[in-house]
Formats: C-alpha cells, structure tokens, sequence
C-alpha cells in the first residue's frame, strides 16, 4: 500500500507543483514560488520511493513524511492568524501563516489539505506490514 500511495500521492504533488505556477490560487490555497518549488521536491521524492524504493522503504518514507505534513497542516491552524496574503490565493484569511512574509505563507486550505495528505500519507505507512522471511536452513541467525 505505501509504495503505491507514494507513487499516487507523488504525482499529485508534482502536478500541483506544476499547476501552481499556472494557477497560483487554485482551489483558495496559497501557491507561491517557494510552496509550489516544496511541492515538486516532496512529490519526486514520494515517487521515487513509490516506483524504485523497497516496500520498507516506501513504507519509512510514507510514516514520516505524512507526520511532518500533519504537522505542518497542525502547526498552520496553531500558528495561523487573522492576515491579508500576498501569495497565491490574496486576499484576507482568517488562519494565515506568514512564515515567509510574501514568499511562502499558508492559509486554511493549505492546512486542511496538508493534514488531509499527511494522514493518507500515515494512514498508507500504518497500512503496509513489512513481512521478513524466514532463515534457509543452515545459515547462521543474525541477533
């Protein structure tokens, strides 16, 4: 399950890395250089572990990935304040996180839609059991 998430989620951020710089206030969110920049990273990297990593390694890479973007999407409602953006979607909103004042700031869209992708990101990692095989007969056990 998380190698397919990855792979999934991975192409959905590059594509909203893409699309944001065509459509910087897509869907009320706040896609500036920086955040649009952050997507396409974050969704190579999500890919790559969904097409060419190992089933624990995609799994490892869906648990902490999708933790920090909960985190990220939990810290913008803690931190966010009252503010007019000036990035992607402008305007007033009432959970605005300027973390770099007119660069990369989050509002209430973009927090929904992080906890919402961080948890499918969990949600994909807690889904996936890695099973070890057993020892051939004959080799030594590793403890």
């Amino acid at each position: 399950m998380a190698k397919m998430a990855a792979t999934w989620l991975g192409i959905v951020l590059l594509v909203v890395g893409v699309v944001g710089f065509l459509a910087p206030g897509l869907l009320g969110a706040h896609l500036g250089v920086v955040h649009n920049v952050v997507h396409l990273v974050s969704g190579a990297i999500a890919l790559a572990f969904g097409v060419k990593g190992t089933r624990a390694g995609a799994r490892a890479f869906c648990l902490a990935f999708g933790a920090v973007y909960t985190l990220l999407g939990v810290l913008g409602f803690a931190l966010g304040r009252p503010g007019h953006s000036d990035v992607g979607h402008r305007g007033s909103d009432d959970l605005l996180w300027p973390a770099m004042p007119g660069q990369f700031e989050l509002g209430t869209v973009d927090h929904v839609i992080h906890v919402v992708v961080g948890l499918a990101f969990v949600a994909a990692g807690l889904s996936t059991r890695i099973v070890k095989a057993p020892l051939a007969r004959g080799e030594p056990s590793l403890r």
